[in-house]
């Protein structure tokens, strides 16, 4: 997840990674791979590792901390034992940020998780994952976790509501958005600036691309829709109805930095979701300059507060008239366009979050070791 590209949880983890290098001397990252960088000498099937319950030992290793292909052999010893895989790591104890809900926890440590949202319990028609599962592993989560960060008020909402957890545990953190390092030449050919709408994210579902590109042909507007992002989950019958809609440009691989680029240079990002949460590319849009149309709840509707057009996700109606006022009223478009860089400047602020990230930190390690973090 720390390379480049990605779904938004590993713009998340990339920015937890920058912010944990700003607050910390030295933070460690665990890894899945063997001590020499690669996991190409783990033989044994990943079912026989995870039969034998009890503890697995790890290594440091430079700046990290070892265990060889533990995060799927995890999912496994989760499937059978219903319980997280426990770590022991040699060495002083410290506190261990996973950045998604995986089913291990070290030893000893103070264990943070970052739930992103609860949208396999609240929308399982919306998810490929599987509620029951998901709801065992939050349990386990839970009963082993320091603190659960979050990254809306409405996916914590949604947290409490389905996971049932204990309110003082759960910690809405918001996130950052930062486009500064996006090279402005990694364009995609043929768009016009400020000539097309953009639709952008996973092609599933969820992303209410359907209604979009029904809505798309309710509008008088002529602007080309692109769509872009790869194919996701339950994406065959979406992909037909794209390659038959008049207008519709399809890019369904773009690096991270031509996401970036078509976002900049979009005349507005289309983005009513179903369910979302946070929804980056909508703060990514009001951080570049371009003004956004998204969902009038949940948790699209917090990123975009005042600086966005928001519209009933399930009505085509209201997509349709939305389109058309962003293709044509340029005086709406520019207040739209100076709302969201203030928005996006004031609430998305990389060190704003480091600074948020720091306080809960120290937090969690005076609860936990009883040490003084100054």
């Amino acid at each position: 997840m720390l390379s480049a590209g990605g779904t938004g949880v590993a713009t998340y983890a990339r920015s937890v990674r920058a912010a944990q290098m700003e607050v910390a001397e030295g933070p460690l990252l665990v890894s899945g791979r063997d001590v020499d960088g690669d996991d190409t000498g783990i033989r044994l099937p990943r079912l026989a590792r995870a039969l034998r319950p009890g503890v697995r030992r790890a290594q440091r290793a430079a700046e990290r901390i070892v265990s060889p292909d533990i995060f799927r052999v995890a999912q496994v010893y989760f499937n059978i034992h219903r319980d997280l895989l426990t770590v022991r790591v040699p060495g002083p104890p410290g506190l261990v940020h996973w950045i998604y809900p995986v089913p291990i926890r070290l030893e000893g440590w103070a264990n943070i998780y970052t739930v992103h949202d609860a949208i396999p319990l609240a929308f399982p028609a919306l998810s490929p994952i599987n509620a029951g599962r998901h709801r065992l592993l939050l349990g386990a989560v839970a009963r082993h976790a320091a603190r659960i960060i979050t990254v809306s008020e409405a996916a914590r909402d949604e947290i409490l509501e389905h996971a049932r957890f204990d309110p003082s545990l759960v910690v809405n953190l918001s996130q950052p958005v930062d486009v500064s390092a996006r090279d402005p030449e990694a364009a995609v050919d043929g768009l016009p600036p400020r000539g097309y709408l953009l639709a952008c994210g996973s092609v599933e579902p969820r992303k209410n691309i359907l209604r979009v590109l029904a809505a798309y042909q309710i509008a008088s507007s002529r602007l080309p829709l692109v769509v872009a992002g790869p194919p996701g989950w339950m994406s065959e019958s979406i992909e037909r109805v794209i390659a038959e809609t008049p207008g519709v440009v399809r890019i369904p691989q773009a690096s991270r930095d031509e996401v970036l680029n078509l976002i900049a240079d979009a005349r507005a990002l289309i983005m009513p979701s179903l369910a979302e949460g946070f929804g980056l590319p909508v703060a990514e849009a009001m951080a570049l300059g371009t003004p956004v149309l998204t969902s009038s709840r949940g948790a699209l509707a917090e990123t975009a507060g005042d600086a966005a057009l928001l519209v009933d996700p399930t009505s085509e109606t209201a997509i349709a008239t939305a389109i058309d006022h962003l293709t044509y009223d340029d005086m709406s478009c520019e207040a739209l366009r100076r709302a969201g860089l203030m928005r996006a400047a004031t609430r998305f602020g990389f060190h704003d979050f480091a600074s948020r990230l720091a306080m809960l930190y120290e937090e969690v390690l005076r609860s936990a070791f009883r040490v003084d973090c100054t």
